[in-house]
């Protein structure tokens, strides 16, 4: 059968020591292997540029790098430099760093619909610091979050809204409530429903659907007229759509902002930006209640924070937007063209902005399907290519695009026989790959 040459015991055997050490067998549940064909979760030994090398000696092209946080390939040398330079002067001091005061000014000045900024390490603290921040700042108790959306964060608030809910009490999963995107009426209607009673509307202002003309003003009106907080969840849109977030491309301007992922290019460092009248709230210069905000021991380690400057200037020195863009624009084009070109242009899609492409596997009946997924996977990592998504790095070039079209085109003539055969079962070499979010292991 096609590929079954292809085998990695060492991978194999690390992540049998992986799930005997750590729970889920992977420290992010989005790495771990039952997202992967049964036997086929490369380990990964060491990455340069857009690739990356498995313990087995295999190496890929890769995409989604470090889920979406290593916009400018594994160990860029300007990030990496400026890492090294603040590891020789000391990471962590009983005091602010003269690092963090430059850092948040860096920030400031290109996401500059904010007034001010907190770091932290995570993307789940900075949202979940947004949520309290409103919650003081309203006085209310609901939170109202983006339907359809994946993640937010790993707290209660979000978390118990999932299938992955067991540990949350049910009367802290009440407290939040959903609209969904790109309605404003019903929207409106949910807090017409909720009268005062909504601290804040959460949400990616854009996923792999751009928002509809008017959509994110209309949003904004909606908060102002209801009192509530307007937050952008900018983990992903931070510097794939603009070096300012959708923020800075759209022109609607939140209330609160969360950044992370691209920010360190790999290194932890997430942040919480917004209203100077808002962000007051988690220090001692205001006459009300103080907000316990993020006070975290890590949260502005000096090489870090280096890190994020260092991917600031290469993003407006770079113009690594661009490139992000016309990289993907480049891929989706010879994705679609490879998979037109074996019958299954209906099958395979991609969706999503250049910048930040993901693609969906849809069965006979056009319908999504984890076992094509399944398929498709095993034969991308036989060729080489590393890719649960087409999220793009800057360092890839024209040969890691074509080489990467060609894994797909060898992957669709596999699919179609899969398709015609009406069950891909044969070519799975094993168990469907799995949801993150699900209720049973």
């Amino acid at each position: 059968m096609d590929g079954e040459e292809f085998r990695l015991p060492r991978s194999r055997r690390a992540n049998e020591r992986l799930h005997a050490l750590v729970p889920g067998g992977a420290h992010t549940y989005a790495k771990g292997d039952d997202q992967y064909p049964e036997g086929l979760a490369p380990v990964i030994s060491h990455g340069r540029g857009a690739h990356v090398w498995d313990v087995d000696g295999n190496r890929y092209v890769e995409y989604g790098s470090g889920l979406r946080s290593v916009s400018l390939g594994h160990v860029h040398p300007r990030v990496t430099e400026a890492v090294r330079r603040e590891l020789g002067r000391g990471g962590n001091f009983v005091r602010p760093s003269v690092v963090e005061v430059e850092a948040a000014e860096r920030f400031l000045a290109t996401v500059r619909t904010a007034e001010m900024v907190k770091f932290a390490k995570n993307g789940s603290d900075a949202t979940t610091a947004a949520v309290r921040l409103a919650r003081a700042a309203t006085g209310r108790p609901l939170v109202a979050v983006c339907a359809g959306q994946p993640f937010f964060s790993t707290d209660d608030w979000f978390i118990g809204t999932t299938p992955m809910s067991a540990g949350v009490p049910a009367a802290t999963a009440g407290l939040t409530v959903a609209f969904p995107y790109g309605d404003l009426a019903a929207t409106g209607d949910l807090l017409d429903r909720h009268p005062g009673e909504v601290a804040c509307l959460v949400l990616e202002p854009a996923t792999h659907t751009e928002p509809a003309p008017g959509y994110l003003a209309g949003l904004r009106e909606l908060a102002d007229r209801h009192g509530c907080v307007l937050v952008f969840d900018e983990m992903i849109t931070g510097f794939r759509w603009s070096e300012a977030g959708a923020q800075g491309l759209y022109g609607v301007v939140p209330d609160l902002s969360t950044f992370g992922k691209a920010l360190g290019n790999g290194f932890a460092v997430s942040a919480l930006a917004g209203r100077r009248e808002l962000m007051e709230r988690g220090g001692p210069r205001h006459s009300g209640d103080r907000v316990f905000l993020l006070s975290t021991t890590h949260g502005a380690e000096t090489h870090a924070l280096a890190a994020a400057m260092a991917v600031l200037d290469t993003y407006a020195v770079d113009g690594v937007t661009a490139r992000l863009h016309a990289l993907g624009e480049r891929l989706a084009a010879g994705v679609r063209e490879a998979a037109a070109a074996m019958g299954v242009g209906d099958h395979l899609v991609v969706r999503g902005r250049a910048s930040n492409l993901v693609f969906a596997t849809l069965d006979e009946n056009l319908r999504p399907s984890q076992r094509y997924r399944t398929l498709f996977l095993r034969r991308l990592l036989e060729n080489g290519v590393l890719a649960p998504s087409f999220v793009v790095s800057s360092a890839l070039d024209d040969a890691d695009i074509d080489r990467t079209v060609e894994a797909v085109g060898r992957a669709c003539a596999v699919y179609r026989k899969a398709l015609d055969a009406a069950d891909p079962t044969p070519w799975l070499g094993g168990r469907p790959v799995r949801p993150v979010f699900r209720r049973r292991a």
